[in-house]
């Protein structure tokens, strides 16, 4: 069974933390959601869903890399290792480094939904016996506890998967990138997914999907403010909608109000203008070059790089200097 004991985020402060920062993102001149709220039970597993899409590259590209390169992964990140893997999800893409690892110390599993987090942890503490799971819900852009091993790990290697680092901007991502290196210490390592700039045809049909998988993903987090906020949006009165940004270099997600309307969160009025959007979510692409000067800023020098034959996506392992 995977111990539940680390768990840290209890549900009374993450709806507090919920609550001021959607009205902080929407009372703001451009108004904006945090894109971690999509992801409660149902929102993860629509996210599960739009990894199988065949628009969505990213996970099946990622997944390919893993198959024909993991090997070379587990050699790369060496025996006794802890596993810290932010934004564990399902874990699926974990499993396959699982099952190579020498030896892993443990898994740390770190998500911000706690039931989503809690039957993933339980299915890999069944599926991998003798492999101690510590799950610990989280959000991973602020500090968390790494709770205690019964094997002392001979280093720390966060696994970052999926091309997450793609939703923060450059500044937010180096400032994560500084944190996990602090998080892994000296010798520590970095191995996470990292989604390559490609044409816009490509890119804006990976986030805005033919059969609307994206769309429901998008507006969940609207679901999710009227069940746990005391929110009163009406959902259909807002659109979908994923654009390519070329000089920010990088995706953007859109619910877009289709009418003027004044939406009530817990109390607090927001007033929207017909067309106007909110911004859920940034998917910044990156080249190799900048992905690597960006690590290096942050403490972390790039040292083994794989990629598809297409050059689409690439997963990479990061070191902290010893």
């Amino acid at each position: 069974m995977a111990s539940t004991a680390t768990l840290e985020l209890n549900d009374e402060e993450h709806d507090e933390a919920f609550l001021s920062e959607a009205i902080s993102g929407l009372q703001n001149e451009r108004k904006e959601l945090p894109c971690k709220y999509f992801y409660d039970e149902r929102g993860s597993q629509l996210f599960d869903r739009i990894c199988e899409l065949p628009e969505y590259y990213p996970t099946r590209t990622e997944r390919s890399i893993m198959q024909e390169r993991v090997d070379e992964m587990a050699i790369a990140i060496g025996p006794d290792a802890l596993l810290i893997e932010y934004g564990s999800g399902s874990s699926l893409k974990t499993r396959l480094l699982l099952d190579v690892l020498d030896s892993p110390a443990a898994y740390v599993p770190v998500d911000i939904s706690r039931d989503h987090l809690l039957k993933s942890s339980e299915a890999l503490a069944q599926d991998y016996l003798g492999l101690e799971v510590l799950p610990v819900c989280a959000d991973f852009t602020q500090p968390f506890g790494i709770p205690a091993t019964r094997v002392e790990p001979r280093r720390r290697v966060v696994y970052f998967p999926g091309s997450t680092i793609g939703n923060f901007t450059r500044d937010r991502a180096t400032a994560l990138l500084e944190g996990v290196a602090e998080t892994c210490g000296p010798g520590g390592a970095l191995l996470i997914g990292v989604d390559l700039k490609k044409d816009r045809q490509t890119l804006e049909r990976a986030y805005d999907d033919s059969q609307g998988v994206t769309a429901a993903f998008n507006r969940n987090v609207l679901v999710r403010m009227n069940r746990e906020l005391d929110a009163d949006f009406e959902i259909d009165r807002f659109q979908h909608r994923a654009v390519w940004i070329e000089d920010a270099g990088r995706v953007e997600m859109h619910l877009v109000s289709e009418v003027e309307q004044t939406v009530e969160i817990d109390g607090e009025a927001i007033h929207f203008a017909e067309g106007e959007h909110i911004c859920t979510e940034h998917s910044h692409k990156y080249t190799l070059d900048a992905f690597a000067e960006m690590g290096e800023n942050a403490g972390l020098r790039v040292s083994q790089v794989w990629s598809d034959a297409r050059r689409r996506f690439s997963v990479q392992l990061l070191e902290v200097a010893p």
